[in-house]
């Protein structure tokens, strides 16, 4: 028994990658608090695993980029991608393609908002928030930065370190909402699924914070998959993933993200985005 434990070791190093190939690996962007995100995401890994028949596992990350970084660098297969992010993914992973998005996100939409302090009310007329303190979500938000940003400047006419007092990054949604309500920030730019979301749950004091503008719509989120996926785990699965993503139909599940359904999509949904981005000197 020994001696075959001898001559069976190496050849169990060399099968080790292999096997650790057979994992099927996904992120999300850090949108809002990372413990509610490890739990909603963890629960599709569940899923994804019984659809596909492979070994499924989350990998949480602490930024925007890093999510970006982890599918440049092959560290996951499949990420849950704003739209701005998916963008930038996309560009620098040669034949990466977007498969499927929140019924929602072929029209998404930020909300701008207000501490009470300011006076300022809901309006459908562009606010004159200049000279303000104010505060965009992550750096690489479609709906906490890059959208708001557009529509500040198309508006008001001016960068926004321009505009405002102060410009802050809170992070993520979640946070933006909470800052902007203790006002640290007297104004802000938010993803109005969050919003909506926070203020179902109750986590919301809408005396002192409040909804002043609505943005036009615009898309955002996908599932984005790596080009060689069916090189890795076989012919056929990136189709085998994309209709696991547009046959889930767990409330539960949906309910978590939040969105009624999930639809095909392509990269050409998303050149919107990329012009934007251009336009206002995000990429190049």
């Amino acid at each position: 028994m020994k001696l075959l434990r001898k001559y069976l070791a190496p050849l169990l190093v060399v099968l080790a990658p292999a096997a650790m190939a057979e994992t099927f690996t996904f992120t999300a962007i850090p949108d809002e608090d990372e413990s509610q995100l490890r739990t909603r995401f963890e629960k599709v890994a569940d899923y994804l695993e019984t659809k596909l028949g492979v070994e499924v596992k989350y990998v949480p990350v602490k930024s925007y980029s890093a999510a970006v970084t982890a599918f440049r660098n092959n560290q996951v297969q499949l990420a849950w991608f704003g739209g701005l992010s998916g963008v930038q993914a996309r560009r620098l992973v040669p034949g990466s393609e977007a498969i499927a998005q929140g019924f929602e996100d072929q029209f998404f939409k930020s909300y701008f908002i207000a501490h009470h302090s300011t006076g300022l009310e809901r309006s459908e007329n562009f606010p004159a928030i200049g000279g303000y303190t104010f505060t965009f979500g992550s750096k690489d938000s479609t709906s906490g930065r890059l959208m708001p940003q557009f529509f500040l400047e198309r508006n008001l006419g001016k960068r926004p370190k321009d505009l405002f007092k102060r410009v802050g990054f809170s992070g993520d949604h979640s946070r933006t909402v909470s800052q902007v309500e203790a006002g640290v920030y007297q104004v802000g730019a938010v993803n109005y699924k969050v919003w909506d979301s926070m203020v179902e749950a109750g986590k919301v004091d809408t005396s002192k914070v409040k909804v002043i503008w609505e943005s036009p719509v615009y898309p955002d989120y996908q599932w984005t998959v790596r080009g060689d996926l069916n090189k890795r785990f076989g012919d056929g699965f990136k189709a085998r993933v994309t209709q696991a993503l547009l046959e889930m139909k767990d409330p539960d599940l949906l309910a978590s993200f939040p969105r009624q359904s999930f639809v095909p999509a392509d990269n050409e949904d998303f050149q919107p985005v990329e012009d934007v981005a251009k336009a206002i000197g995000l990429i190049d």
